[in-house]
């Protein structure tokens, strides 16, 4: 596009969390319920499409499928339904031209497919803490604290997430639990009979433990959908357990971040080992993509702050995660080369480390 700096158009991209793509076709309500965090299309006849997310999908994407820029939402979905979901995913997803996705598999229904299946790039695995417990605890109270041990021991995933945010809020005790505490939680846990891994006890267990492994672990924080309560997501809650963490020297990524990214950027510039990102956001801004990621790099150090999709379900979102993205870096980098607040070497050096570098060092994907 030639709007965008040489730099960044030509930028590699590491996609350091997202998901899968899911490979059926869809009427109007099962897409407009995968474009958003709303879930399901309201009843009271309002659209999804009627977003800055909706719009940009139009604008977009229905060029790449031969449509002219803002045909209406019905003929891009007749257009999407007459191609099939494989070519869609795979001309939408190559278009993003990201290079490795790091993929978060503990959602994963069925249908789903991981993006490097319509790109030919690598695809490594992030492991839900979550989705581990749920897994292990089955065998017993007793043993859990031993089965999760044995479980990230062997773990081929390159991260681990937590998704406390959604189940216990953020504002977790920073100490490390005893396995005497652990095992009281699990057998609570049990007793309820839920599936659901939400005691804040097992939540701060699993960071720990992973962090003990030398695993970075990635915190949702902020944006999501109607299962989390948004105040309790603030990144500053998590401030006691990243100052009890930091001597690990083992990386935090704060996900998402939105609306609370500058907070999250403020978090990356004090504590040494904390890394964010506005995946998620960009995308879901659309147009307005280019101040949310201003606001968001205000106080971060460039070495601490990464790309990502957080793209679910849609092939859509990843090539407009991308688009958004490189054209919102592109804006932020060409604003500063006009007020001379560096040099076109800055520039190129500051769109490398957000685009990959930081990510390859984060998760050591070399």
């Amino acid at each position: 596009m030639d709007r965008l700096l040489p730099c960044v158009g030509a930028l590699r991209l590491v996609d350091h969390h997202c998901h899968g793509v899911l490979g059926v076709d869809l009427d109007r309500a099962g897409f407009e319920s995968n474009l958003t965090e709303a879930g399901s299309v309201s009843p009271l006849g309002t659209s999804l499409f009627d977003s800055s997310l909706g719009l940009a999908v139009r604008r977009w994407c229905g060029p790449l499928l031969d449509l002219p820029p803002l045909a209406p939402a019905d003929e891009y979905l007749a257009r999407r339904r007459s191609l099939g979901a494989a070519e869609v995913n795979r001309t939408l997803v190559s278009a993003a031209e990201i290079s490795m996705f790091l993929v978060d598999r503990g959602l994963w229904p069925e249908g789903f497919a991981g993006p490097a299946v319509f790109t030919g790039s690598r695809e490594l695995a992030v492991l839900r803490l979550e989705r581990l417990a749920e897994d292990v605890v089955p065998a017993g109270a007793s043993v859990f604290p031993a089965r999760v041990r044995e479980a990230l021991n062997s773990t081929g995933a390159v991260a681990a997430k937590s998704i406390a945010a959604y189940r216990v809020g953020l504002d977790l005790d920073p100490a490390r639990p005893s396995d005497a505490e652990v095992v009281a939680a699990a057998d609570r846990w049990l007793a309820s009979g839920s599936g659901r891994c939400a005691d804040a006890v097992i939540s701060r267990f699993l960071v720990w433990e992973a962090l003990d492994r030398g695993l970075p672990v990635q915190v949702h924080v902020g944006y999501g959908d109607a299962d989390l309560t948004l105040h309790r997501c603030d990144p500053s809650l998590l401030t006691d357990l990243l100052r009890a963490t930091e001597p690990l020297g083992v990386p935090v990524v704060l996900l998402h971040n939105y609306p609370f990214h500058r907070t999250a950027g403020y978090l990356a510039q004090v504590f040494p080992h904390v890394f964010v990102d506005v995946g998620l956001a960009t995308h879901a801004v659309a147009h307005q993509a280019s101040r949310v990621l201003a606001e968001a790099l205000e106080v971060v150090p460039f070495g601490k702050f990464l790309f990502s999709t957080d793209a679910y379900a849609l092939a859509e979102l990843y090539y407009l995660g991308a688009l958004t993205f490189r054209r919102a870096l592109s804006d932020f980098l060409s604003a500063g080369l006009r007020e001379h607040a560096f040099a076109l070497a800055d520039a190129e050096r500051i769109a490398r480390l957000i685009g990959w570098e930081n990510a390859q060092r984060v998760y050591r994907l070399e």
